[in-house]
């Protein structure tokens, strides 16, 4: 197609994308946002409105993740409020009698940087660039098979003017998918209660974040002194957080795994294509539910299921590690094992912004097999101490596998044996990515 064509095809496009936005068609706006997975609230749907008109005068490529980061913030800032000098005093001298407790119960580092008190739009900024990374992938598939199902089914009339607004509709479809992924991390802001509280390390190395709403929130209706409820949260944090940093090699190769599991996803061009030729734009009741329930992902593949399995065990590794250290620094808070008791019913139960993350990178973020890992690291502890148990970490080849995680004998044999050295580009690697974090003396 000739150049001044194709400028003329994609202003006709442009033209009928702008009445639409303009209000002069016929999909009512409400119904788009709902669609697409955002709330009834018409404040947001004009502001979806508006986005989607910037996004036609952008010449850009790719999903405006500063949208994605503006539109979390807001989400956060609506039900936040700020915590009482009180209320932080309490949480800063509960992070510091934690911080000695799992002294007594663990041979990882200690953290060098000072916990931080963080605000729920705090939480957002911080680990925004870790949810883009996972999800654009995603974004990129979705907008790959939108563009490529249009095109495969336009009308032969509108073939010119498809092939001339593609990146048009690639911006469309990205200011919406950044508008989910705010809409996602902002209700996760209102869930969360730390830094480390799903799993996945999203903050940087060696820090540690406490929400203090949020553990508040937390501890209301369990009949339990706040200030156990915030001992106990606190120890969690900073045995997640001291993990982390200890094994500098394990954040990079997580985040990783999960990195290269999305890239892996692809959207079900078929469903995509029913979708398009039974659209009613007076209903789009059909395609919200597509959205949110996944069904435009296929089934995993056999490499997909591998990957997530030695993505789940590791997973399991570490939160099953984190429970059994905290349930060891905490056995002087009275109430402990109610806590931990409710810590596992809101992790196998998840929160709405969970299922809504799984269902827009296809990922849960609760490993299956937790419960397991953690009895594997009790059984480790009681036959081989906590110093070898901790050991474990220090490289990659000796992290348990699933296997172990079903019957720690054979692990509990070879540490008793005396497990085989890396060999030494593994462990020149492994001392490069620990550098100044090697295992510190046991302090009684």
């Amino acid at each position: 197609m000739p150049d001044n064509e194709r400028d003329e095809a994609d202003d006709e496009f442009r033209e009928l994308l702008r009445q639409f936005l303009s209000g002069e068609g016929d999909i009512d706006p409400a119904k788009l946002a709902a669609a697409a997975g955002l709330p009834n609230d018409p404040a947001l749907v004009a502001q979806m409105m508006s986005q989607l008109q910037s996004a036609l005068q952008n010449s850009g490529e790719g999903v405006n993740w500063t949208l994605a980061l503006d539109q979390a913030k807001q989400v956060a800032n609506r039900t936040s409020v700020p915590s009482l000098p009180e209320e932080r005093m309490r949480l800063e001298q509960a992070l510091h009698v934690a911080s000695l407790w799992l002294d007594e119960v663990t041979f990882v580092s200690a953290l060098t940087a000072e916990p931080r008190l963080v605000s729920r739009t705090e939480w957002v900024t911080a680990t925004m660039p870790v949810w883009t990374q996972f999800a654009e992938p995603v974004a990129s598939s979705i907008a790959d098979a939108l563009t490529g199902v249009l095109r495969d089914n336009a009308p032969e009339e509108l073939d010119g003017m498809l092939q001339g607004a593609s990146q048009l509709m690639r911006n469309v479809g990205g200011t919406l998918f950044a508008m989910q992924l705010g809409q996602v991390v902002g209700q996760l802001a209102t869930e969360v209660v730390s830094g480390g509280d799903i799993g996945i390390p999203l903050l940087d190395e060696a820090q540690a974040a406490v929400l203090p709403q949020n553990v508040r929130g937390f501890g209301e209706g369990l009949d339990i002194p706040e200030d156990q409820v915030e001992l106990y949260l606190a120890v969690r944090e900073l045995a997640h957080a001291r993990l982390f940093r200890h094994a500098r090699w394990l954040r990079l190769q997580l985040l990783t795994a999960i990195t290269d599991f999305a890239r892996g996803i692809r959207i079900d061009t078929d469903r995509l294509e029913e979708l398009a030729a039974d659209f009613d734009p007076s209903n789009p009741e059909e395609l919200r539910s597509a959205l949110m329930n996944g069904s435009l992902i296929p089934p995993k593949s056999e490499e997909q299921l591998a990957a997530l399995g030695r993505l789940e065990t590791v997973l399991a590794l570490i939160e099953g590690w984190v429970d059994v250290v905290t349930a060891e620094a905490t056995q002087r808070l009275p109430k402990s094992a109610a806590i931990a008791e409710t810590v596992r019913r809101r992790r196998a139960s998840g929160g709405p912004a969970e299922s809504a993350f799984s269902t827009l990178v296809g990922l849960e973020l609760r490993p299956r097999r937790l419960r397991e890992a953690a009895a594997m690291w009790r059984a480790l502890t009681d036959a081989v101490g906590a110093e070898k148990r901790d050991e474990q970490w220090t490289h990659p080849d000796l992290l348990p596998t699933a296997a172990d995680i079903d019957d720690p004998t054979a692990l509990i044999a070879r540490i008793r044996d005396g497990q085989p050295e890396p060999d030494d580009v593994d462990q020149a690697i492994a001392d490069l990515l620990n550098d100044e974090t090697g295992n510190r003396p046991h302090e009684d």
